[in-house]
Parts: C-alpha cells; structure tokens; sequence
C-alpha cells in the first residue's frame, strides 16, 4: 500500500539553485510548477484507475488479495517500484523525471485497484470514494495552507516519521502474514501520520531542491497525499461494513 514509499524521507540535494536560495519570484513559480504537477498526477492517477477498473476481469482484481503471499509480493513490488522512481524524477533528464513521476502514478493505480474495486461493490460505491476524495483534497489543502501562512519549520517531524513509519510497515507486514485486520484506529493513527508526512514535506523541499526538480518535489507530495486518501477511503468503507 502507499506507505511504504511515501513514508522515506527524502535526500538532500545540494545545489546553489536548491529553492531556498533563490529569489522569491523563482521560489513561487516552483511551487506553482510543483503544484500544477501534483494536480496532473492526481488527474493521470483517477484516469489510470478507471482504466483498470474497467480493463481488468474482476477475479484477477481479488486474486490480488488471494494470499498473504500475493499481497505481500504485491507490496514488496511497489516498494522497488518505488525506489526506482525515486531515482528517475532526480535526474538530470527532465523525460527521465516524467518518466518517474508517471510509473509511480501507474504503481499507486495498481495497488490502489482491489480496495477501489471493493468500495465500488457497496452500493453507494461512487459515492463513497468521491467523498473519500473530496475529505482527502480539503485535508491536503488546509495542511498546505497551514505551512505557508505561517512558515513553520516543520523538520522537527522528520524523527516521529521515520519510527512511526517502520512500526506501521511492521504491522502491516505482521497483519498480512498471520491474518489480523489492523482496524480503524490504525487507519486512524494513520491519517495522522499521512497529515504529518505532508507538513514534513511540504516545509521541507525547498531546502531538498533545486528550482527545475519540481518534478521530483511534486512525486513527493503526491505519494503522502495518495497515503492519507488510502486510509481515509479505509475509514470510510470500515463505516459501511
């Protein structure tokens, strides 16, 4: 699921263009740029859904969750997916950047497939997942607004992330070998951590990048924001259950 790849922090990049050194006019219009990216990936990531959902045979969707097994593989692929990525959106190569950006869009499609699949199976599916989405948005919004209204240094997350982070993996890990559902307040819990992520984030990649690696900040942002939208679908189908 999206943790695995959104929860690593990132690298440190030195440049003497990393957006943090630059004038005001160059640091708006990377985040402009970062931003206008997040949106499209955002846009690529409900198109490649859709796409799935109406391609794929519905029994090879669940017999993604036919094992423990499979699932985990399943998990283990998006984590070296990840990484992969991670190495394609900070090169110097701006076809090789979107080439990064679009694979992960295209991994957090795949692994996203079987609980979008189960949410449509209720019969307010649609509804359910806009509302998920919608809840989504208005979050990443409001943390987003909180960073630069009041430019808060937010690094000092960075050590929560990183323990948090590899407890969560190992329960999760744990839940899918011997069988335990984690339950809504570990969705809970990990709403929180999402929430915390794009803070971290947020605050953070301009002293992570330089002004033409938008590409690259906007992949960030896109894997927490996908995170907290994972969770908070979960909550919202525990609801219906």
């Amino acid at each position: 699921m999206p943790y695995i790849y959104s929860s690593k922090i990132i690298k440190m990049y030195p440049n003497n263009y990393v957006v943090a050194n630059v004038s005001e006019l160059e640091r708006a219009t990377f985040y402009k740029k970062t931003y206008q990216h997040v949106a499209l990936a955002i846009l690529s990531f409900i198109l490649v859904e859709s796409l799935l959902i109406n391609l794929i045979s519905p029994h090879i969707i669940m017999g993604m969750l036919g094992s423990k097994f499979t699932w985990l593989a399943i998990i283990g692929l998006f984590w070296l997916g990840g990484m992969l990525c991670d190495k394609l959106v900070v090169s110097t190569s701006k076809n090789t950047q979107y080439m990064g950006l679009a694979l992960y869009v295209v991994l957090e499609a795949v692994i996203f497939l079987p609980m979008i699949y189960m949410a449509l199976l209720f019969s307010d599916g649609a509804a359910l997942i806009q509302q998920a989405g919608l809840v989504t948005l208005f979050m990443f919004g409001g943390l987003t607004a909180v960073v630069f209204m009041t430019n808060t240094d937010f690094s000092f997350l960075r050590t929560a992330l990183v323990i948090s982070g590899f407890i969560a993996l190992g329960l999760i890990v744990a839940g899918a070998i011997f069988g335990f559902d984690l339950g809504l307040w570990f969705s809970v819990a990990m709403v929180l951590i999402a929430s915390g992520s794009i803070l971290y984030q947020t605050s953070q990649i301009k002293y992570q990048y330089s002004t033409d690696q938008y590409v690259g900040a906007s992949l960030q942002i896109f894997a927490s924001v996908m995170l907290l939208f994972w969770y908070i679908l979960r909550i919202f189908m525990s609801r219906r259950d």
